[in-house]
């Protein structure tokens, strides 16, 4: 996946967490997510940071990302975020 696309789901994902008072594990694992991938996206795609971070951000990102859709649909009612 792109970066930048990455990027805004993770970001977007985020602001709905912290808005819908999701636990703290979720909110923090998107926000650590988030926070890496804003500092990655500003530095050149064949930087040595970003080859050695990307594979792995890629899968926690992943991870965070399904523990938010997970959360979100067991205590959010249909519709809602």
């Amino acid at each position: 996946m792109e970066l930048g696309h990455l990027r805004r789901e993770i970001r977007t994902a985020l602001e709905l967490a912290v808005v819908a008072l999701a636990p703290s594990d979720v909110i923090d694992g998107l926000a650590a997510a988030a926070g890496l991938l804003e500092a990655l996206v500003e530095l050149p795609p064949k930087s040595p940071p970003v080859l050695a971070l990307v594979p792995e951000l890629e899968k926690r990102s992943a991870k965070v990302l399904n523990e938010w859709q997970k959360w979100k649909a067991e205590h959010l009612p249909t519709g809602m975020a």
